[in-house]
């Protein structure tokens, strides 16, 4: 366990939260003259702040209490505002492992906090040898993991996460953008264990609201409080709430698109193994491929003039161009186009 309240900056903890007109009235019933709104329209109205028709269906979903769910303008809104909750600028630290999503190292520079970037190894893993020396900073207060992970595809393994969650005094913050379509148990089952624990997930992917812009966060509810404090009022609207609402009750659909997913995924990876421009494809628990070619900038380049777009890789992973997994058709005529470089 850690005291929360040493790691927080204190003007954080001390922060009184702005107090919007649906702080003091949340009823759906009357006539509304609090929140100098246009009476005419239907679009008119401020959206709930927090989002309790979509947290109370996703509790229900994730089984987890409605208290411990924090849903933000995307994963990206909430990675900074745990930069901004737990690190002082041009003081503390943050860590994450290398390659990895490009959004820690943004977020960390727009906050202005050091981030230490620890080699994955061979096997794309945490090298816990060479991390446990640097858990004992008393500036580092945040662990970002991604897994799986971006733009690897493998997930991070269990004992590896859970040393880290039991011996580091700071945050453990674990990305599971891609959970949904990995085997491995979501880290949301251990959040009341750990009380250094967050873990986001996101409907961009598995349930293709990627133009909604709905993140998630589960953590215990003394995070969610200072997550609720920090963020925008209003921070996400009621069309991208009514949207990802309606997404998680249609469960139908989204199992049989994410079937449909993995299925082309085992295809796609049998093609590109018989492709002469194809020196190895990684492992990977998630929707997309790291493809290691004989040229990545050269085939990067040559797919992009035949309107393929795929994603150059090489600067994080020698010669690797990663591949989403499109749709039956899309994946054929990439492996043509891309035979016939």
């Amino acid at each position: 366990m850690i005291n929360l309240k040493k790691i927080v900056r204190q003007n954080i903890w001390d922060l009184d939260a702005y107090t919007s007109a649906r702080d003091e009235f949340s009823g759906s019933e009357g006539v509304f003259l609090d929140a100098n709104e246009n009476p005419f329209g239907t679009l008119n109205r401020y959206p709930d702040p927090y989002q309790i028709e979509l947290k109370s269906t996703l509790a229900e979903l994730k089984k987890v209490d409605l208290q411990n769910i924090f849903v933000g303008n995307g994963s990206d809104e909430i990675i900074d505002l745990v930069f901004r909750i737990f690190c002082n600028p041009g003081k503390d630290r943050a860590l994450t492992f290398s390659p990895t999503y490009g959004m820690y190292d943004v977020s960390a520079n727009i906050n202005n906090v050091d981030l230490i970037k620890v080699p994955l190894n061979n096997s794309f893993q945490i090298n816990i040898e060479q991390t446990i020396p640097l858990l004992n900073d008393k500036q580092l207060k945040l662990i970002f993991i991604c897994s799986p992970n971006n733009p690897t595809g493998n997930t991070i393994n269990q004992s590896d996460i859970a040393y880290l969650l039991e011996n580091f005094k700071g945050i453990v913050f674990i990305d599971e953008a891609y959970i949904d379509f990995a085997n491995n148990d979501s880290w949301i089952e251990m959040i009341n264990q750990y009380n250094n624990l967050i873990v986001s997930q996101t409907f961009s992917k598995a349930r293709g609201l990627a133009a909604a812009r709905i993140g998630v966060a589960y953590t215990n509810t003394a995070i969610i409080k200072l997550l609720n404090k920090v963020k925008p009022p209003y921070n996400v609207s009621k069309l991208n709430q009514e949207a990802a609402t309606k997404a998680l009750k249609n469960i139908e659909e989204y199992e049989h698109n994410i079937a449909i997913i993995l299925n082309q995924k085992e295809t796609l990876i049998k093609a590109l193994k018989q492709s002469n421009k194809v020196i190895q494809v990684y492992p990977s628990d998630a929707n997309f491929l790291l493809v290691e070619v004989t040229d990545a900038n050269t085939i990067y380049n040559a797919l992009v003039k035949q309107k393929i777009i795929t994603r150059n890789r090489n600067n994080l992973v020698n010669n690797c161009i990663r591949i989403t997994i499109g749709s039956e058709s899309e994946n054929n005529l990439f492996i043509t186009t891309l035979n016939n470089l």
